[in-house]
């Protein structure tokens, strides 16, 4: 792997772990209140480029995130995908 692909998957796994920290501070919560927990927490406090990535990784299977991040994201405002400067 190189130093990017690195940086890459190391970002990625900090993103998992910190949603996965909110999902289990929201699993003490009522299922529907958590789920709304979670999304409104991320929608608040995630930038876009944050949000993004997640979604990302969640179209790409989702693998790792807690199951209520993933019952929360249709409720978590996803970004316009980001723009490539012309070469």
């Amino acid at each position: 792997m190189s130093h990017d692909e690195d940086h890459v998957a190391s970002t990625r796994e900090k993103l998992v772990r910190m949603a996965n920290q909110i999902a289990t501070f929201f699993h003490s919560k009522p299922r529907e209140e958590g789920i709304a927990g979670v999304a409104e927490h991320i929608n608040k406090f995630w930038e876009p480029r944050m949000r993004r990535q997640m979604f990302e990784m969640i179209d790409a299977g989702g693998k790792g995130y807690d199951e209520l991040i993933l019952a929360a994201a249709p409720l978590i405002r996803r970004p316009a995908p980001e723009e490539r400067p012309a070469a």
